[in-house]
């Protein structure tokens, strides 16, 4: 005969959903920010190509007339990525608040600051448009040394918001290494390429264009950090880790 299976006792059943619900909650915050990562590269990227389209060569702001759309909706697109931003970081401020508060509230306060400074840059990009309109009223030459100084303003800008955010990145790998949420290995992959890339923008207000080449390490761990959370997540042992 076949023993009889001794049905589960309640506390078992409400131990599994328990875990269950842990498991959900672990996956989800960790494909979400994953997913966020990857719209980042996508979103900024998009607007970025669409006004560099628009802004590119010496005379850009004469053809800046028959492009208005375009341009608005690059600067659009770069404006919607400091809002994802600021998502992952607010997600991930639970997840971090666990294994170190401080951390937590550095990494949010930094995305601000980078939100800020972004947004900046992108209102002087959209000056552009009301100095093409009034170009022969002001001169073409006046006009066009406006524009290439909102150009300058945006730069600078940009630069400024991804220096605040490679330091806010350093303590947010730093506490990734320390607890073991991803794979070390990945964690110091992250404050090699955030160094690499504070490094870069810090240059490039200075005067040397060396950013770009910077900024391989750092956007690497980027996309390899969220593809990881959307497929593994964050490790359950140190997301599950009481809160100390």
């Amino acid at each position: 005969m076949n023993p009889i299976a001794t049905p589960p006792l309640a506390g078992d059943r409400a131990g599994q959903r328990a875990r269950h619900l842990d498991t959900g909650s672990r996956m989800w915050a960790s494909r979400l920010i994953g997913a966020l990562f990857l719209a980042g590269f996508v979103v900024y990227g998009t607007g970025s190509f669409l006004v560099t389209s628009v802004l590119d060569g010496d005379d850009f702001l004469a053809g800046v007339g028959a492009k208005e759309t375009t341009l608005a909706l690059g600067a659009f697109l770069m404006i919607a990525t400091t809002a994802i931003d600021i998502g992952k970081a607010v997600i991930f401020f639970p997840v971090l608040e666990r294994n170190g508060r401080r951390t937590a509230v550095a990494y949010l306060a930094t995305m601000v600051f980078e939100m800020a400074m972004m947004t900046v840059g992108v209102l002087a990009l959209l000056m552009v448009i009301p100095l093409a309109d009034r170009a022969s009223e002001i001169g073409a030459d006046t006009a066009q040394a406006l524009g290439s100084l909102a150009v300058d303003a945006n730069e600078t800008a940009y630069q400024i918001g991804q220096l605040s955010l490679a330091f806010g990145a350093l303590f947010l790998c730093a506490l990734l290494f320390r607890t073991g949420l991803v794979p070390r290995w990945l964690a110091a992959l992250g404050l090699l390429g955030y160094a690499l890339h504070m490094l870069g923008s810090g240059a490039e207000l200075f005067g040397a264009p060396i950013s770009l080449v910077l900024l391989i390490p750092g956007a690497i761990f980027e996309i390899t950090l969220a593809f990881w959370l959307i497929i593994k997540g964050f490790d359950p042992a140190a997301y599950d880790r009481p809160a100390r």
